[in-house]
C-alpha cells in the first residue's frame, strides 16, 4: 500500500470515528423541549397570587434566529409571604432510571434562576427540589446534575430518582427582583 493509500485510509478511520464520538455523545441526551411552534406546549404559568403572594408576570413564546424559546418575565415580590413566578411542564410518561441530569439553552438579565423539579414524592405544593443557576445576556448551555438538587423540606429523600419525576419548572424565586429568562432548549442527560 502506498504512503498516500495509508494517509486516506487513517483520515477515513479518522472520520469514521469522530462521527461515532458525535452521534454517541448526542445519544447520551435525550430532548424533553425545543419549544418547536408545531408541537403542543404544555406549559403553565403561574404566579404567588394562588397563595396570597403579589409577584405578578407573563410567560410567551417566541423566535430568535433559529432558537424557539420561552421567556418568562416579571416582578418578583417577596410581600405578603410571596416570592416567586414559575413555569411548569408536567411530563406525561416516567423517565428512565439513568438520567443523570438537566441541560438547558438560557439567556437573561443576569439573575440568579431555579429549576424546581416534583416527583412523586412531593406531595404538597410547597415540596419540590431545586437547583440555581445564572444567566447572561447570550445564550448559554447550563447542565444540572440530579445530585446538585435540594430538597425543600427534611420529610424528603436527600436524592432524585430520576424516574419518579413528574414535573419541570423554571423559576424566578426567593427575592425581589426583575425576572427576565428566556429557555430555547431543554435535554435530560445520562
Amino acid at each position: 500500500m502506498s504512503r498516500r493509500n495509508r494517509y486516506l485510509l487513517l483520515a477515513c478511520k479518522f472520520l469514521i470515528m469522530a462521527t461515532f464520538e458525535v452521534n454517541l455523545g448526542m445519544a447520551s441526551e435525550k430532548p424533553f423541549e425545543t419549544f418547536d411552534p408545531n408541537k403542543s406546549r404544555n406549559w403553565s404559568f403561574f404566579t404567588d397570587g394562588v397563595m396570597g403572594g403579589v409577584s405578578s408576570g407573563k410567560a410567551f413564546f417566541g423566535k430568535s434566529g433559529l432558537d424557539n424559546f420561552v421567556r418568562l418575565e416579571g416582578r418578583v415580590s417577596t410581600a405578603n409571604n410571596g416570592g416567586f413566578i414559575q413555569i411548569r411542564h408536567s411530563l406525561t410518561k416516567y423517565l428512565d432510571n439513568d438520567i443523570k441530569g438537566i441541560s438547558l439553552k438560557v439567556r437573561g438579565n443576569g439573575e440568579v434562576y431555579y429549576v424546581f423539579i416534583r416527583t412523586t414524592s412531593t406531595l404538597l405544593p410547597w415540596q419540590f427540589y431545586n437547583a440555581s443557576f445564572k444567566t447572561s445576556k447570550n445564550w448559554k448551555v447550563i447542565k444540572l446534575n440530579l445530585k446538585e438538587f435540594q430538597p425543600s423540606s427534611s420529610f424528603l429523600r436527600k436524592k432524585i430518582k430520576s424516574s419518579s419525576i413528574k414535573s419541570i419548572g423554571i423559576v424566578a424565586y426567593g427575592r425581589d427582583h426583575e425576572a427576565n429568562i428566556d429557555i430555547s432548549e431543554i435535554y435530560f442527560f445520562k
